[in-house]
């Protein structure tokens, strides 16, 4: 169980760090290469019911940056884990 959580700690971290440098490496000209990355997802399905009406969408955003720290996660969790 310990180790679920670790993971999923590792993880989040790895994607919000990799959020965070490409938000902020976007308008540096030598960094503006780790914010470039591809959207995908559903946007907009709405099912209307006449009384409730709902309106779902998702997308997904990843970045150079997050590609990069994601394995940059897995390596540390590796690293500090072993004795969960």
């Amino acid at each position: 169980m310990k180790k679920t959580f670790a993971f999923i700690f590792f993880m989040l971290a790895a994607i919000i760090l990799g959020a965070a440098l490409a938000y902020l490496g976007r308008n540096v000209a030598f960094l503006s290469w780790l914010a470039w990355g591809k959207s995908m997802g559903i946007d907009n399905v709405a099912i209307d019911l006449y009384v409730l009406k709902f309106s779902f969408s998702l997308n997904v955003t990843f970045t150079i940056s997050q590609l990069i720290t994601i394995p940059v996660g897995l390596i540390v969790y590796a690293k500090t884990c072993k004795g969960l």
